[in-house]
């Protein structure tokens, strides 16, 4: 029976590629995972994909001989480093071990390949969506002011889920908060549907005054389905405010685009919702200290009003009148005497002063 030995059959392969592949190739992929090591050498993860399954792998180098000035270069034309999630254009020098296998030595790169690829898939998601009408939408809801009852859409073991929840309901303030968590996958090809579903759930739940996407970040292709149209379309219809922290600083994603607001972390979002209690705090102690005033200058107006009357009535007062010097005559009904007219001698009167009382007859009326 014929055999062959294993070096024998590596050998025979490599052989085999080098003579079809005399020359270097233009190789595109995505890159899948990359690292760049201490020694100076880039490690990387090539893959072909379609509708999010693996069709191709393949291991990258790029020589530390080579990295600095590609790694320079990619970086000035796109704004970003090498990074997973990217398609590449790469041009490789076929390599075979017969220890390692199959790889591929990268010596050049087509950045404008990577811009074209990724970017222009984003902005026709955009367009389609600014052409429905879908951008604003969300922009088109009232938030409550204290919005207390928060639907939050995450991974259960997410660690920006529970940094968010930490943040959150352990503020030094004291505000109180109702989270209730909706699960989701939170990347890979069945995120933008089971996010989608998450959201209808909160919906139809029903009460809540606000949503809440969260995702702690990961590589550009963990985090590609926050660009997914459909998505989009669920975050842009929900009748609900959808708030999204997604990642770090450097990612932007058309999710946030069409939501009602987004921010850079989960913690980041926290500190969002307990500005907002604080600021409704601040409102309502400003109206009560308005309010304290206003009673008090009103308080203090009818003050001097009962004032004023009480100083009519002391000075109205006969007591006062008679303290001045003056006398007041009342007949013996009680009625006061205020003229001569209709008094005549032998009628009874009684004079009041301002120490007593005389009583009096009239001798003669002048």
């Amino acid at each position: 029976m014929e055999y062959w030995d294993l070096l024998t059959l590596q050998n025979t392969i490599k052989d085999g590629l080098y003579n079809l592949f005399p020359e270097r190739v233009w190789v595109k992929a995505e890159i899948a995972a990359v690292q760049a090591r201490m020694n100076g050498h880039c490690y990387m993860d090539l893959v072909q994909s379609e509708d999010g399954k693996q069709l191709a792998k393949v291991k990258a180098v790029i020589w530390r001989t080579t990295y600095p000035m590609l790694r320079a270069f990619f970086k000035d034309a796109t704004g970003k480093d090498l990074e997973a999630g990217q398609q590449i254009l790469v041009c490789a020098q076929i390599n075979y071990s017969e220890l390692y296998g199959l790889s591929l030595i990268i010596e050049d790169i087509n950045p404008e390949f990577t811009i074209g690829d990724a970017e222009l898939k984003k902005q026709q998601t955009i367009k389609k969506l600014q052409e429905e009408g879908m951008m604003d939408l969300q922009q088109k809801l009232e938030l409550a002011a204290i919005p207390y009852r928060l639907a939050v859409i995450s991974a259960p073991d997410a660690a920006g889920f529970g940094d968010f929840k930490r943040h959150l309901t352990e503020n030094q303030y004291g505000f109180w908060f109702e989270v209730d968590l909706f699960p989701a996958t939170m990347q890979g090809e069945s995120a933008p549907e089971s996010i989608a579903d998450a959201l209808g759930a909160v919906e139809a739940a029903a009460g809540y005054d606000a949503v809440l996407i969260l995702r702690g970040g990961g590589s550009n292709l963990d985090l590609a389905c926050f660009d997914d149209y459909g998505l989009a379309l669920a975050i842009a219809q929900c009748g609900i405010p959808v708030f999204t922290a997604i990642g770090h600083d450097k990612d932007y994603h058309i999710a946030d685009m069409v939501a009602y607001r987004f921010v850079k972390t989960p913690t980041a979002l926290a500190d969002e919702f307990i500005q907002m209690y604080m600021a409704e705090d601040e409102r309502v102690s400003s109206l009560g200290a308005r309010l304290r005033v206003a009673f008090a200058a009103k308080i203090s107006q009818r003050l001097s009003a009962l004032d004023e009357i009480d100083r009519r009535i002391r000075a109205a007062d006969p007591r006062a009148v008679l303290n001045r010097g003056y006398t007041l005559a009342v007949d013996p009904q009680g009625r006061v005497v205020k003229s001569a007219k209709g008094l005549k001698a032998g009628d009874r009167l009684t004079v009041m002063m301002s120490d007593g009382t005389v009583k009096a007859i009239i001798e003669e009326v002048i």
